[in-house]
């Protein structure tokens, strides 16, 4: 059983992506070629945002719209310790100090309510991020940096083609940064990642920083970095782009069904795995399907014993890490980004799984929790 099944749908497009690969071969242009400026097209009217920008990877994305805002030395960026590392990595590449603030223990974001207090006269971001599929409450974080005119960047490395009110996630705030690594809901065949904005002045920036800091060949007025995304990655996630919202609904469908699976298998036993909860207004991509379950090393053990893989997002909150130790804020600190890191649990998820797949998933669950 394949935890993400990535074969199934490159069945699915193989005409498409093949057409398109073939396509750059011939005309040769490898490096911002047509398909970028097409693929950024794409991208800016399916999230509902001005522009788009193609960026190499995710971790780019994050990056480049706070080089645009000066942010550095002496900074402080507010972002939450329950997510991949890269989103505090980028705060402290600058020089600036990552602000951890504990999440909500439903949704596993960044909690709203608790931004105003870690807010400083050092602050100059807020960086949410939209974890396992669905947005942070982005209207409550806007509001918060509006009142301390902050810029937000949303971390919507996991929840692009995910809405919040009616909105898609990475067109929500100042500046949106998503993915595209393979195993994200829409993922090419190698690093990548896009920055939405409706801000001219951002994307003129980002543009710049993107090719080394160039305004005009051989001009550089600032400092960037080597942040193009190849053609042949554009091509790929251009003919991706054409299932996308199938494979959206589809997450939609399977999220819900291992939902009522697990709550049924479990009916009786209350408390012995947590399902996802869906905040109202919301959609969720399932980047991940993840639920809460005690003794988590047995039955990751087990599952994989019952030929179901798992996987756990993440074991380690970043304050944590030993990188950030410096800012001494260790156990304890923060509890509910602590308590999920000690008991979330990732189930295999694609837009490919079909219902038997995922009864077998849960009977192997029911076993190992036995």
């Amino acid at each position: 059983m394949d935890f993400i099944d990535l074969k199934t749908q490159y069945r699915r497009i193989q005409a498409s992506v093949d057409a398109r690969l073939k396509r750059v071969l011939e005309h040769g242009q490898y490096i911002m070629g047509p398909e970028v400026g097409e693929l950024e097209q794409a991208l800016a009217a399916y999230v509902g945002a001005q522009h788009c920008l193609a960026v190499a990877s995710g971790t780019d994305a994050l990056l480049m719209p706070m080089m645009a805002l000066g942010i550095g030395p002496g900074d402080e960026v507010i972002t939450t310790p329950f997510t991949f590392f890269a989103t505090a990595e980028v705060i402290a590449l600058l020089g600036a100090r990552p602000v951890f603030v504990d999440i909500e223990p439903r949704s596993y974001n960044i909690d709203p309510q608790r931004i105003a207090a870690a807010i400083t006269p050092r602050t100059k971001a807020i960086m949410p991020v939209s974890l396992y599929g669905q947005c942070a409450d982005i209207d409550a974080i806007n509001l918060a940096a509006c009142n301390a005119g902050l810029a937000v960047i949303e971390d919507a490395a996991q929840s692009f083609g995910a809405s919040y009110r009616g909105r898609r996630s990475g067109g929500l705030t100042f500046a949106g940064a998503t993915s595209f690594f393979p195993s994200k809901p829409l993922g090419g065949y190698g690093d990548g990642g896009a920055v939405f904005t409706n801000d001219d002045a951002l994307v003129t920036a980002l543009r710049e920083i993107r090719i080394h800091g160039q305004d005009r060949r051989y001009h550089h007025p600032r400092l960037g970095i080597n942040g193009r995304l190849d053609s042949m990655q554009c091509a790929v996630l251009l003919a991706k782009l054409e299932v996308f919202d199938d494979e959206v609904a589809a997450r939609g469908r399977l999220g819900q069904r291992y939902t009522e699976l697990i709550e049924e298998a479990f009916a009786g036993r209350p408390g012995k795995v947590r399902t996802p909860w869906l905040a109202p207004g919301n959609t969720s991509v399932y980047a991940q399907y993840t639920i809460e379950v005690e003794d988590r090393p047995r039955i990751e053990a087990e599952m994989q014993r019952l030929g179901v893989p798992t996987a756990v997002h993440y074991p380690t909150p970043l304050h944590l890490q030993p990188v950030f130790a410096h800012l001494g804020q260790g156990q304890g600190t923060f509890p509910n980004a602590e308590a999920a890191a000690r008991r979330v649990i990732s189930l295999p998820m694609h837009p490919y799984l079909d219902e038997a797949t995922q009864r077998q998933v849960v009977a192997a669950l029911v076993a190992a929790v036995a």
